[in-house]
């Protein structure tokens, strides 16, 4: 008879292993199987966009109505410029008119005066961009309340369709905004380096698919005709800035006078030209300025004796104290360069890339708007 060649022995297992092996499996699967949470509250959950015109930083969150149905993110919006019209009828075609003001101080006449532009506020658009500085400051919130005044308490008709105010995220170039400060000569390449900053910061931030028109129009214009829009969309040119000046009391005819005060909207002369072509890439043209004699065709000094509003002339730089550009010319990448460009900065420097790019300017010689006399 054959013996095994060798035989196993079971052990009787242990109750306390068995029991703590079960619980352990029913842990492990509970963990497996179980949702994860949603939130936790050591992290702060990041806002998706709310607006569909707004990108957001995080997909859209899905939201339920009253009826318990889930409502996903809003639609796609298509927009075709194609429609939008640019016309020398603005009010007839309902064009949507951006206007954009740089403000370091704030002028009670300005906003009284812009309250009475007659065409129809619900085609306006504000824009405003302010320094961060104490003056900026005072600025912003006397602007507010009189915004506030408009939009909240004020007749319909005197409403705004929007206005968006933005503060500069960079210093001034001057800490103070009197008027022998602005025009130093020594002043003006910082000073007018931060007013193109602040200029295409406000105008890529709030040009919008529908803008037809953008008027450029300075704090400190604090008298312009009613109709201002409509007379300068009327010729129907790229560019058009009016002719400003200044009303001052002339001591020695002890009356009220005017005098020139934008000298930046001119037509070109050799002598700048030849200027120009000695300077460094860094250097700018100045106008205005005996120190930098140009011999350029003013346009401060184009009035005519018949003084018809309607006189049009070409021009080679332009001032933006007044100054109508068909939304187009910024859409095609015209912007205020804050460097040198060709030797020419800001307002000019614009006109001139305004041209590199095809679209002329003009100015109206006898068409005036009028600068606050401090």
């Amino acid at each position: 008879m054959a013996r095994p060649m060798g035989s196993v022995r079971l052990r009787k297992a242990n109750p306390l292993t068995l029991i703590l092996g079960a619980v352990l499996c029913i842990f492990i699967l509970f963990f497996l199987i179980s949702p994860s949470s949603t939130s936790s509250p050591a992290r702060h959950p990041v806002d998706s966009a709310d607006h569909h015109l707004s990108p957001p930083t995080s997909p859209y969150k899905k939201s339920s109505s009253g009826s318990g149905q889930d409502i996903g993110p809003p639609p796609v919006t298509h927009y075709n410029l194609n429609k939008v019209t640019i016309t020398s009828r603005p009010i007839e075609n309902r064009e949507n008119i951006l206007i954009l003001t740089p403000m370091a101080r704030f002028y009670q006449e300005y906003w009284d005066n812009l309250l009475k532009l007659n065409y129809p506020h619900e085609l306006i658009t504000l824009g405003f961009i302010l320094p961060k500085t104490k003056e900026g400051n005072a600025a912003t919130t006397a602007l507010q309340q009189q915004i506030h005044r408009t939009q909240k308490l004020g007749p319909e008709k005197d409403r705004f369709k929007s206005i968006i105010i933005l503060r500069q995220d960079f210093d001034p170039a001057l800490q103070s905004q009197d008027e022998s400060e602005r025009h130093k000569m020594s002043n003006q390449k910082a000073r007018r380096e931060v007013m193109a900053k602040a200029r295409n910061s406000l105008l890529f931030t709030t040009l919008g698919p529908s803008t037809s028109w953008v008027l450029w129009l300075d704090s400190d214009i604090v008298e312009t005709p009613p109709t201002l829009i409509q007379d300068l969309a009327y010729h129907n040119r790229p560019i058009i800035v009016a002719n400003c000046f200044q009303r001052y009391y002339n001591e020695e005819k002890k009356v009220m006078s005017e005098r020139p005060y934008d000298y930046n909207s001119w037509q070109d002369s050799e002598t700048a030209l030849e200027l120009a072509s000695k300077m460094g890439p860094d250097d700018i043209l100045l106008e205005g300025y005996q120190e930098m004699a140009t011999y350029r065709t003013l346009m401060a000094y184009m009035t005519t004796e018949d003084a018809d509003p309607k006189f049009v002339v070409a021009l080679d730089g332009v001032g933006g104290t007044a100054l109508l550009v068909k939304a187009d010319v910024h859409r095609d990448g015209a912007m205020f360069p804050p460097f040198a460009f060709y030797n020419l900065i800001e307002t000019e420097g614009f006109a001139k890339m305004a041209k590199r790019l095809g679209w002329q300017p003009f100015g109206l010689p006898n068409y005036k708007v009028y600068h606050y006399n401090e």
